[in-house]
Parts: structure tokens; C-alpha cells; sequence
């Protein structure tokens, strides 16, 4: 099979195309042909060299990618609900560029009809992170919630999730993005100098929780208007959240959870913004237009 990779850590040009023999289903999997599969930033930063936490084996040359969607063409020994022909969502670690995945019947669900690939694709790992991260800081109905970073793939879906659990959402972003957060029912407010007057303007009574994705000042500012640090948690700044007595959250990911996103998606409830779409052998390009940061919505991989 066909699959973007890399030999050794560096810039995005290091992601080639490569041959690797195909998988095969074992018992209680299901290989999958990809259709598409989401690029995030947990991507570029194990291409440029970062180490992994604990329990991730990087082996060269590696094929990136963490979350796919595609159609099942084989079925191993065991595995029930799905057949070859089923259309679904899943999530593996590091595989994900490839034209073939095996994976854990656990670790997909089916794809709604109605949603199209490239959003089917860059789902799993923005939805959970979000699901994830509004779980942690108690985001819940009558809470007042910043999101920082809230134009992007993870913010999209967290200020969705945030309201359709009963929160008012303050959405910070990038001032061309503003309509973008107001068609999805947040209250845009700009980054920079000022922040905290112009969020304290926002919500005189106060915020009641705050989800980041994007570190820096943006979060050293979010102590001053939660008195619990215990609502405040970084996706992103994991050694200032230390500094700060925050929460650093990483994304828990399961089927339950995924399912739940797709439903919500098939309820018109959920929307997911593609940014961009790259073919498979232009992963390099898509590493890239994610590496400009503060851009609206999710750049996916798609395959032929």
C-alpha cells in the first residue's frame, strides 16, 4: 500500500511517499480502505521530533495520522456490526496516511450517510479533544464558558458541544473569524492587549470556565476570571498549566464517545469547517497550511 511517511524528524518535506506491504484484519478487527484522514498538530510536532508520551512508539520510518474514515474491505474472525461495505469513523494511533488501516472493531462506528468524508475524516480527534476538555473543567448548562482559540477544529466543536449542553460560550479569535463564531452561537472577542477588560465587558458576572487551545498570554490571563483553577484546562500549554495550577488535558478517546458526536452531527446539531482538503502525496503541503496557525476549521487528507 501507498502511505505518506517519514525516515527521520524535521520539516514537512520529510513526509514521502512510501510503499508498505498491506494489513490485514486479525481477529476482531476490520481493515479499512481510507477515504480521508485528519491532520493535527499532534502530527506536525512527532514529524519535527518531538517525543511522545509514554505507551507511543515512534519506528522509522513512521506513517503518521491518528484518525481516518473509509470502507471496511475486510473482516476479521470475531467482529460483529460491521461488514465488508460499511461506511465508518474511527481512530488508530500513527497509521493513519495510508491507503489501508486495521483497526479494533472497538475503535470505529458507523459513518452517517448524510456526512461527507473529509468531515468524517477530521472528526474523531477534534470531537473527542473537545468532548474531552469540556468534560474536565465541569462545562455544563447555566455555566458562562471561554474557549480560546475557538475558530479552530477542536473550538468549532467544543462551542457546539458547550451550548448544546445549556452553556453561554466567548469564543476568542482572530477578527476575521468573528462571523465565523457568531453563525455557530458563541460571542466572538478578540485576542491581544486588553482581553481581560474587553471579556470582563462580555460577562459582568463572571466566567465559570475556560478551555484552551492556544497557550501563551491568552491563558495566563484566564486566572484572573475563574477563582477555580480547577475549570481551567490547556489542550495546549501543558508547562504553564504547572506554572499555573491548571488542568493539562489530554484527549480521551472511545466509540461511545465518537458515536455521540456522529449522532449530533446527523441532528444538525454539529458541524465540523474544512478548511482545506490535500490529496494523499500532498501531506507535506498539508502540514504546512496547519503550521500557520489561527486557521478557521480542520485540513484534511483525502484519498482517491
Amino acid at each position: 500500500m501507498k502511505a505518506a511517511a517519514f525516515s527521520s524528524p524535521g520539516t514537512p518535506d520529510v513526509l514521502q511517499m512510501m510503499e508498505f506491504d498491506d494489513p490485514h484484519a486479525g481477529a476482531g478487527q476490520v481493515r479499512v480502505r481510507v477515504k480521508a484522514a485528519g491532520v493535527q498538530p499532534f502530527d506536525l510536532a512527532l514529524r519535527s521530533g518531538w517525543s511522545p508520551p509514554p505507551g507511543i512508539t515512534v519506528q522509522l520510518p513512521q506513517i503518521p495520522g491518528n484518525e481516518f474514515a473509509g470502507v471496511v474491505d475486510q473482516v476479521g474472525e470475531g467482529v460483529t456490526g460491521f461488514a465488508i461495505g460499511s461506511e465508518v469513523i474511527g481512530y488508530k494511533m500513527l497509521t493513519c496516511y495510508a491507503e489501508y488501516v486495521t483497526v479494533d472493531a472497538s475503535q470505529i462506528v458507523v459513518k452517517p450517510q448524510s456526512m461527507p468524508w473529509e468531515v468524517a475524516g477530521g472528526l474523531s480527534g477534534a470531537g473527542q479533544a473537545a468532548y474531552t476538555g469540556l468534560k474536565e473543567i465541569g462545562a455544563g448548562h447555566g455555566d458562562t464558558v471561554l474557549i480560546h482559540a475557538a475558530a479552530g477544529a477542536v473550538g468549532t466543536i467544543a462551542v457546539q458541544l458547550a451550548q448544546a449542553w445549556g452553556a453561554t460560550v466567548i469564543g476568542t479569535a482572530s477578527e476575521r473569524n468573528h462571523d465565523y463564531l457568531r453563525s455557530l452561537g458563541a460571542i466572538p472577542v478578540a485576542y491581544g492587549e486588553g482581553l481581560a477588560e474587553r471579556v470582563r465587558a462580555l460577562a459582568p458576572h463572571g466566567i465559570d470556565a475556560v478551555l484552551d487551545g492556544a497557550g501563551g498570554d491568552a491563558l495566563r490571563v484566564s486566572v484572573e476570571w475563574v477563582r477555580n483553577r480547577e475549570r481551567i484546562g490547556t489542550l495546549v500549554g501543558f508547562d504553564l498549566a504547572e506554572e499555573l495550577g491548571i488542568r493539562s488535558i489530554r484527549s480521551q478517546r472511545s466509540a461511545a464517545r465518537l458515536a455521540e458526536l456522529a449522532d449530533l452531527y446527523e441532528q444538525g446539531k454539529l458541524r465540523l469547517h474544512i478548511r482545506s482538503t490535500f490529496p494523499l502525496h500532498q501531506a507535506a503541503d498539508a502540514h504546512r497550511e496547519v503550521e500557520t496557525g489561527h486557521g478557521r476549521g480542520k485540513v484534511v487528507l483525502t484519498f482517491d
